[in-house]
């Protein structure tokens, strides 16, 4: 299997497609939803994005940090409190309450099988390396789909009909004919029409 390319030539593509199409940088590479998906600090995925270098960092660093911004999403998405989540990741993960809450808030390091336990917990994609790859490595992984997108839209079924209709991120906006959340809206709505609810599903 062939090696995915740098950070640094993902970005100069996705810049060579973001100007032949017409998009808008800050709406494709948004910061806060990049930062989220990575668990990396929005100033990192800012200074990334910018060609810049994030600052140095060990991988038992790197795994605190994005562990403890992966529970601080929960908290904030769920209103649970911290020993809510520890007492929940302790009985899923069969460890103390003690340790969970310390993985938890970056204080300590997990062992090798407990990371494993939260690669499920947190439902991550990418297994471990989610938690130890490099900044520019996190960030790249969440960018290559995106570029194959673009750069094949039959790939992605979205940006096929974006693409069939010759609709623009920009013209959205523009036109004022679409806010971002009627788009979501309106996506769904189209979901829904072709895929049956569970329910529904035969045995």
């Amino acid at each position: 299997m062939a090696l995915p390319p740098p950070l640094s030539e993902t970005l100069q593509r996705l810049d060579a497609l973001i100007r032949e199409k017409g998009l808008e940088r800050s709406e494709l590479l948004d910061v806060t939803g990049l930062a989220a998906r990575t668990a990396l600090p929005e100033s990192t995925v800012r200074a990334l994005l910018q060609g810049g270098a994030p600052p140095d960092d060990t991988v038992n660093d790197r795994v605190r940090a994005r562990i403890s911004a992966l529970a601080k999403a929960d908290l904030a998405a769920t209103g649970r409190r911290m020993s809510d989540l520890a007492a929940d990741v302790s009985r899923r993960l069969d460890v103390s309450e003690y340790w969970a809450r310390q993985v938890c808030d970056g204080r300590k390091v997990p062992s090798v099988e407990l990371l494993h336990g939260l690669v499920e917990y947190f439902e991550v994609d990418g297994g471990e390396g989610f938690f130890t790859a490099s900044a520019a490595d996190a960030l790249n992984r969440v960018l290559l789909p995106l570029l194959h997108g673009l750069e094949d839209p039959r790939s992605d079924p979205v940006l096929a009909l974006m693409d069939r209709y010759g609709v623009k991120s920009t013209d959205l906006r523009m036109h004022g004919s679409l806010t971002r959340e009627q788009v979501e809206r309106l996506l769904e709505g189209v979901l829904r029409s072709v895929v049956p609810p569970e329910g529904d599903h035969k045995q």
